[in-house]
């Protein structure tokens, strides 16, 4: 048992954790983190949002060589690309934030271990944290957070096997471009997979048991993306099932089910990208009687504690979307209420991204949602092909939907489906955190010519009056 006694012991070094555990120590608390894993960062830095992006950026390059340039008349021959590289590339990156994240434990003096944790009863009044490792030992705290994060979902006729029946973590590593990769699920992840290799070159199917790609999403956005993903090489299969896989010599034969009917085709690999659970298997929550709800996720109040005193609970383990960044600022919230502050979330103001292309954001409230609670909007769209920069850009597919009260303007939720959506919604997600409308956007000078100017443009087709519309 080590003799110190932390403020704070965070189980999970993932941007929920580690984030909490820096803004911890910065307000004074002394932190210890335990991580399974050798390195920092959690699934996102390991094999999530970070490694996915660098191989979304290294394929895109190789797509714009191959089928992009003409336009600006300029040709390109003898087009290669090397697997190994970009695979270095991206451990490269990995290894820099990964390595930046233990500079700041380090400069920030925080206590880190490497090993299993397992929660124990309280005693004295402190939290009990056994870490299992290399070094075995007892950690104590004065509160406890479980930062774990979420795994993927396995299905029960397609249980992983790490080498043809995988998840994105095998699909962000593979050693070679299948010839057919079978892509279950038609979400966020599995779109962004799909579209790395079938940018260099495998023949993708998709399948998605919904009626659109990105469920949750625009429906407009959501049929334009997959519009364009069609003319990249993509194969997608709505309101389809995979009924069952038989292994073959050279992959699998898989019989597909829909109302219209049933057809196989063959894959080499099958990557299952339906969705992921929170993690908290092992963690020993049955000792503190800590039992989460029928989803895997755990209850908390407003300061993040769950029904077990001194112990909190952030990110994908507790509700509402399995976001990176959502994660991090509960983490950084949940401490600052322990310090004594009054910080708060706006979960209103969560920005969810998709990194295909063209890229998809939104933030606020959606159509249907607005539908379902009976309350009037406005609606201002304004499309990328009337914009002078994406036009300059020769990527000018897609548009802007701003959903607006018709009476005070004030802003109720952004979409956006089109040429760097991913940074533009940071300032949509900016004016709907401090209440803002249409109104405030309308006044705002907007350089030009920038992708931007569209945010605004749509802010006043809300109000019919957009200018170049």
């Amino acid at each position: 048992m080590s003799d110190k006694i932390y403020d704070l012991v965070v189980i999970g070094a993932g941007p929920g954790g580690y984030v909490a555990a820096i803004r911890a120590a910065q307000l004074g608390f002394s932190v210890a983190v335990v991580e399974k894993r050798a390195s920092l960062g959690g699934v996102c830095l390991n094999e999530g949002c970070i490694p996915s992006k660098a191989l979304l950026e290294s394929s895109a390059q190789l797509y714009k060589m191959q089928h992009g340039l003409e336009a600006h008349g300029i040709s390109c021959t003898k087009i290669a690309f090397d697997l190994a590289q970009m695979m270095a590339r991206k451990e490269n990156i990995i290894t820099k934030l990964t390595g930046g994240i233990a500079g700041l434990f380090k400069k920030n003096k925080i206590d880190r271990f490497t090993g299993s944790a397992q929660v124990q009863a309280a005693k004295d009044g402190l939290q009990q944290v056994q870490v299992t490792g290399d070094s075995p030992l007892t950690l104590r705290g004065k509160r406890l957070l479980l930062a774990t994060g979420s795994q993927a979902i396995e299905l029960p006729h397609l249980k992983f096997d790490g080498k043809t029946i995988i998840s994105a973590r095998e699909a962000l590593s593979l050693a070679r471009v299948p010839k057919k990769m079978l892509v279950v699920g038609g979400g966020v992840i599995g779109l962004e997979m799909g579209s790395v290799w079938s940018r260099l070159g495998a023949e993708v199917t998709v399948v998605e048991m919904l009626g659109q790609v990105i469920p949750g999403n625009d429906p407009q956005m959501a049929k334009l993306l997959q519009r364009e993903l069609t003319k990249q090489g993509l194969d997608i299969h709505l309101e389809t099932k995979v009924e069952s896989a038989e292994k073959i010599k050279s992959g699998y034969k898989v019989k597909l089910g829909s109302a219209k009917g049933t057809e196989e085709i063959d894959t080499d690999i099958i990557l299952v990208a339906i969705g992921r659970r929170p993690l908290t298997a092992d963690l020993g929550l049955e000792k503190i009687a800590l039992k989460p709800n029928e989803r895997g996720f755990l209850a908390v109040d407003e300061n993040y504690q769950t029904s077990a005193a001194g112990i909190y609970a952030i990110g994908d383990l507790i509700p509402g979307p399995m976001l990176a960044h959502k994660a991090s600022d509960e983490g950084v919230v949940c401490v600052e209420r322990m310090a004594g502050q009054k910080a708060v979330l706006n979960y209103n103001a969560v920005a969810a991204v998709t990194y295909t292309h063209p890229e998809v954001a939104s933030v606020g409230r959606s159509e249907e949602g607005l539908k379902n609670d009976g309350l009037a909007f406005a609606v201002g769209k304004f499309f990328f092909a009337a914009n002078g920069r994406a036009l300059a850009m020769d990527d000018s597919e897609g548009f802007i939907k701003v959903l607006a009260d018709p009476d005070s303007g004030r802003i109720h939720g952004i979409h956006i489906i089109g040429p760097h959506a991913s940074e533009l919604i940071a300032e949509a997600t900016t004016v709907i955190n401090f209440g803002g409308s249409i109104h405030d956007m309308a006044v705002t000078c907007h350089a030009h010519p920038t992708l931007a100017e569209a945010l605004r443009e749509a802010a006043l087709a809300a109000n019919k009056q957009a200018i170049h519309a």
